[in-house]
């Protein structure tokens, strides 16, 4: 058979594909043929709209960082401590779950889920803020890892040409912020990337927002997301020795649990059991349909957020290397701001101007920009590696 038959028998499958989704499908999911995407593509290949959007994020230069970013526990010289790869597997894998059982599209799912903490920056959230700081004092908006995520995958990817990934799959990463929390979502529908540009907007303006995904997709990884890392986190904590199993508040252990396999298995049955959405073949109105929680496991899930807050996220073990850590991000952002204002290294200017080679025309941030991208988008090692390089006392492992 010839390439030209065989792409001919491709886009045919593709087709049927695409046909077989309004079947099987509930009528308030996202159809692959609904993608929009900002700029148009001429090329058809045999892929469906939101795979290919998963496919691209996976081959993205920040997708692969991920190997080395802290989740919650940093410098930790154990290899079975979550880093923030394994977390977006868990997430992808349990939100598909949840998407085939209600009838919703498996790929948005998974694109929004591979991508939703690809702009999060070294250290996690300690990194977060010390970034966010720095962002500020220096006349940027608030630094914000979902932001930054549709930031990577947007616009600077690919020397500034982005991805072009659909507005459902930014909206979802966009939407993501599994920290909140929610018994049930309600998706707010978008038809248009302005939708997208003004919530980013707006989001920037005021951090405390609570952004609603477009998509139910979108609102099943944003759970989803809180299902990965609750239970995950508490094993953790106990193989460091920060806590022990009976510490797990007892309301929470009767309802959800007290490992993370249980406490996944409850949180993942009890969401499709008591989430709303109109089956395969039914006729829906989209504001009718909702994914959520029953009450009492939602209030044991706030229960154990605040449980994990108090005696893992702020616990003194959990941010010993806090100090040194930020330390090292106030002096490696005016350094580098320093040396592009003043052009003093070209090659370590090129490194930090990932948009350097990308052709004219387009917009160059300023240096303190250019600056928080490039630190957003640094490793674990490779920040302190830098940071060591300018003479900062860095921290060790423990």
């Amino acid at each position: 058979m010839s390439g030209h038959d065989n792409t001919s028998s491709l886009l045919s499958l593709l087709d049927v594909l695409n046909r077989d989704e309004k079947k099987r499908l509930s009528p308030s999911a996202t159809f692959s043929t609904e993608a929009l995407r900002r700029k148009e593509e001429n090329h058809r290949g045999h892929r469906q709209n939101f795979a290919l959007d998963a496919d691209r994020i996976l081959h993205s230069k920040a997708y692969t960082r991920y190997i080395d970013k802290t989740q919650v526990f940093c410098l930790v010289d154990n290899d079975h401590i979550t880093h923030r790869v394994l977390h977006v597997q868990l997430v992808s894998r349990i939100a598909r779950t949840i998407g085939r059982f209600l009838f919703l599209n498996e790929d948005l799912i998974e694109a929004i889920a591979l991508g939703h903490d690809i702009g999060h920056p070294p250290f996690g959230h300690d990194g977060e803020s010390f970034l966010s700081e720095l962002c500020v004092e220096h006349g940027l908006p608030s630094f914000q890892h979902n932001i930054q995520s549709v930031r990577f995958l947007d616009c600077l990817e690919r020397k500034g040409i982005g991805w072009n990934l659909s507005l459902q799959t930014l909206d979802g990463i966009l939407c993501h912020d599994g920290e909140s929390h929610s018994r049930f979502l309600i998706p707010h529908k978008r038809i248009a990337f302005n939708d997208l540009d003004q919530k980013i907007a707006d989001k920037q303006r005021d951090s405390s927002i609570d952004l609603s995904p477009m998509t139910l997709e979108g609102c099943v990884v944003r759970l989803a997301d809180t299902v990965a890392y609750i239970g995950r986190d508490i094993e953790d904590a106990i193989i460091l020795g920060l806590i022990e199993r009976t510490d797990i508040p007892n309301d929470c252990r009767n309802i959800l649990g007290d490992t993370n396999g249980s406490i996944v298995y409850t949180l993942v049955t009890d969401l499709i059991a008591n989430s709303n959405v109109t089956p395969p073949g039914g006729q829906t109105a989209l504001e009718n349909d909702s994914i959520g929680f029953s009450e009492d496991v939602a209030g044991a899930l706030g229960k154990l957020k605040q449980f994990n807050y108090q005696r893992i996220y702020l616990n003194p073990l959990t941010k010993q290397s806090a100090p040194l850590i930020g330390d090292c991000y106030k002096k490696l952002f005016s350094f580098y701001v320093r040396s592009l204002k003043n052009n003093t290294d070209q090659n370590l200017v090129r490194h930090i101007n990932q948009l350097s080679d990308m052709a004219n025309g387009h917009h160059i941030p300023e240096p303190e920009a250019m600056v928080r991208d490039y630190i957003a988008g640094m490793t674990d090692d490779y920040f302190l590696k830098q940071a060591a390089a300018i003479g900062c006392t860095i921290p060790k492992k423990q």
